[in-house]
């Protein structure tokens, strides 16, 4: 069986969690955690990065930063993980959703201005497989209307935008470290955030609603409880894994787009002949490999593909479910203008197998497998 996905390993992830606990701090925000903000701050340009739970949690962060009154709406993809929209909804806001590009699977730029109302205060962009949206287009939109970008770049770290770091194009950033992601530390997150404004709250907001974090910098003689907030604080044991990672971020990213090519190549004829279609990604626009998707005919076809490949002992799987038409989208949110893509697109949409340390004779696989479908 070649599976869909295996969590990332480079090997020295056993060696930084016994420092951790030889350490005697287990708990967040110690010398890991310092490490991995630090590190990626540095790589990415950005001016504060703050390690989360999750990527939902650095989410739930940056809606609750931008304080949302009742009856405030946010923008959004409708194409993406429960996360982006349950975090609009824990913030306060209501979530809008407006229709997908059909080759990049990312918001459609050209949709968001008729969305925006008088209650509009934020943008949320998800650069899915790691494509970056067009961030040019929906920054000048946001400067023109008043409005606060937020980028839900889960499955975008590594990857740019006309040079510059996703995550760090918006007024906020969100990165996931979850298993399924390039890198990991089984559960986790990061927030990144532009205007040095928001520092002080963000740390308050991670620590319970304490000023905690002042007072172990020795700027306060003692901590206590001055806002809302939760425990957004990672295991130094979960970050001591993914510290590992960073430290060969290059390896691992050059290690997915090196199958990510493979797979594009090798599927070439097929796309040439109107069976599939492939990714697209905008050559100002620099990828992570996150993941490799091909889209099929419809619904049906993708269906009896995906039973097929586990036949063929591999696993595919599609992705998300429009989250206008699930129970949650339809009580709690919108959706303005026409669904011409998102639906479609979604239904057609089949990934396949991608992670660190796949084999190209696995890869060449999954490829031999794939062409054995169509006639």
């Amino acid at each position: 069986m070649i599976p869909f996905n295996v969590p990332p390993f480079v090997g020295d992830e056993l060696k930084y969690i016994e420092q951790a606990i030889n350490l005697h701090k287990i708990s967040g925000d110690g010398t890991f955690t310092k490490k991995c903000n630090a590190w990626l701050e540095e790589r990415f340009a950005a001016q504060k990065v703050l390690l989360t739970t999750s990527g939902t949690s650095a989410l739930d962060m940056a809606m609750l930063l931008c304080k949302f009154k009742a009856g405030d709406e946010v923008i959004l993809p409708s194409y993406t993980f429960s996360s982006t929209a349950t975090a609009i909804l824990v913030g306060g806001a209501v979530p809008v959703f407006v229709d997908i590009r059909p080759d990049t699977m990312n918001i459609d730029e050209t949709k968001i201005e008729a969305a925006i109302t008088e209650r509009t205060r934020a943008i949320v962009v998800v650069h899915y497989a790691g494509v970056a949206c067009e961030m040019d287009a929906i920054i000048d939109i946001a400067k023109r209307h008043n409005l606060t970008v937020i980028e839900d770049a889960a499955q975008a770290v590594m990857s740019t935008y006309k040079g510059r770091a996703c995550g760090t194009l918006g007024d906020f950033g969100c990165y996931s470290f979850h298993e399924t992601k390039n890198y990991s530390m089984g559960e986790g997150g990061a927030l990144l955030i532009k205007n040095p404004a928001y520092n002080e709250r963000a740390e308050i907001l991670r620590e319970k609603g304490t000023n905690r974090s002042k007072f172990f910098r020795g700027q306060i003689d003692k901590y206590t409880w001055v806002d809302v907030g939760d425990s957004y604080l990672p295991s130094e044991l979960n970050v001591a894994y993914l510290w590992a990672q960073l430290q060969r971020a290059e390896e691992v990213n050059q290690n997915r787009l090196a199958t990510w090519q493979f797979y594009y190549d090798a599927f070439q004829d097929l796309a040439s002949a109107g069976k599939i279609e492939l990714p697209s990604v905008p050559p100002h626009c620099r990828h992570n490999g996150h993941m490799f998707w091909l889209k099929l005919k419809d619904l049906e076809e993708r269906t009896r593909f995906i039973e097929h490949m586990r036949g063929e002992g591999i696993g595919c799987v599609f992705h998300y479910v429009p989250l206008h038409s699930a129970p949650a989208g339809k009580k709690y949110c919108r959706f303005c203008g026409e669904d011409v893509y998102t639906t479609r697109e979604s239904e057609r949409l089949v990934r396949l197998p991608m992670y660190y340390g796949m084999t190209q004779h696995d890869s060449a696989q999954v490829v031999d497998a794939a062409k054995k479908f169509f006639p």
